[in-house]
Parts: structure tokens; sequence; C-alpha cells
């Protein structure tokens, strides 16, 4: 199986799930607002299934441009040293090279923009080994150590809105799922608002809690009422 709240996903975004006709309409000053907070499910002892971290991504992509940038630079130098070693005239663009790395001091323009580029490279290289990645498979609790299960963000998302529009009174919905939180925006079109807003929070947070994740999010609900055109 294949993510508390981290914003709009670049690499992926987060699930902006709709239902309803009147999605998409403004909401009126009539709303009601809560924000519960669910605490995590302890997870096994280490013995019994161990602990349940995040998974991480292989980054195969960025990890194979390195390699193949690394190899060719290595081996267009290695072919160099050996072309001189031979006593043959070295590489024309490494003479060039050379003669303009001579021309222009350490704290030229040019030479400075070129070293910061190198050094964003390797930072992103560096927070590319040092995170987990993989943003959208959230982890869920272990019962065995033979066995790592995950939750896919877009999937656990889609439960939530279902679970919320089994609640009477709700027009439509919009969950957006993080690891941290669970934000919950719903339109209500007839019912008391604090009356729909407290079945929210009660369907929503077993909903949380039945997803099995190692960390359950907190849960924050937004309740409105729609404006009548006309």
């Amino acid at each position: 199986m294949s993510g508390p709240y981290e914003g709009e996903h670049s690499t992926q975004r987060l699930p902006v799930i709709e239902h309803g006709p009147d999605a998409a309409a403004d909401p009126g000053l009539d709303q009601s607002a809560s924000a519960a907070d669910y605490d995590a499910v302890p997870v096994l002892a280490e013995g019994d299934g161990g602990r349940a971290g995040r998974f991480w991504s292989v980054r195969r992509v960025p990890a194979g441009l390195c390699a193949l940038l690394i190899l060719a630079a290595a081996g267009i130098f290695l072919y160099d040293i050996a072309a001189v070693r031979a006593h043959h005239s070295a590489m024309r663009w490494r003479s060039g090279l050379a003669d303009w790395l001579a021309q222009h001091p350490v704290d030229d323009v040019a030479v400075l923009a070129g070293a910061a580029v190198v050094a964003l490279l390797g930072l992103w290289l560096i927070v590319l080994a040092l995170t987990p990645g993989l943003r959208g498979i959230l982890p869920m609790r272990r019962r065995s150590s033979a066995v790592r299960a995950g939750l896919d963000r877009g999937a656990a998302a889609l439960v939530l809105r279902d679970r919320a529009m089994e609640v009477s009174g709700i027009q439509s919905a919009r969950v957006r799922l993080g690891r941290r939180r669970v934000v919950v925006k719903a339109l209500s079109h007839f019912r008391e608002l604090d009356d729909v807003r407290a079945d929210l929070d009660a369907a929503l947070g077993a909903g949380i809690r039945e997803l099995g994740l190692a960390g359950p999010p907190g849960l924050a609900v937004h309740v409105s009422r729609s404006v009548r055109k006309g």
C-alpha cells in the first residue's frame, strides 16, 4: 500500500478532493471551525513489531545523473593527463580554462557565480541524501518485524472525504492530508453548523484512528454555509 499537512506538493501535490456541485462556492459569513488533536497510537514494542519509520526514496534519478557527470568529467581529465604524459599537447579547452582562471581573481563575479552554482548543487545532493523523500506514503503501525506497510496519501484523503460526506447536512467537502495535520473544509446546506461540526469531529476522528497510521495527524475542521445566489 502506498501522506500531516505540508502545503501543496511539488513533486507530489497534496490531495484536494471535492464533492458536490457547489464545492467551489465561496463560503458565507455563517461558519464554524474546530481543531481537535488526536494522540498517536503507540506502536508495538521493539521486540514485537519494531518502530514504524518513514519510507526512504532510492533517489535513482539524482544519483544516476550525479554518477554520470562525475564519470564523464573524470574520464575526460584522465584522457587529457594520459595524453600529456605521452608527450602530446593538452586539450585546448583545458589550456584555455587554465589561462582564463589565471586572468580572473577569486573575487571576480564570474568565478563567484560558478562557485555558488557548484555549492548549491552540492547542498542539493546533501539534502537528497539526508531526507527520506516519498512524502506521498504514510507509514502504518507495524504488527510484525517482517512487514512494513504504508498508506498512500491520496487514498487516505479519499477515505476521510467519504467519511465526511456521510455526515448529515454536508453538501461538499475538501480534505487536505499531511503528515502532521488533516484540514477539512466542508459546506453545509442544512442543520446548525455547530452540530454538523461536532459530528464531523467525531466521524473524522474515528476515521483517522481506523487508518492505522503510526503517527495519526491532528484534525482541523471548518464548516461554513454556501452563499445563496439570488
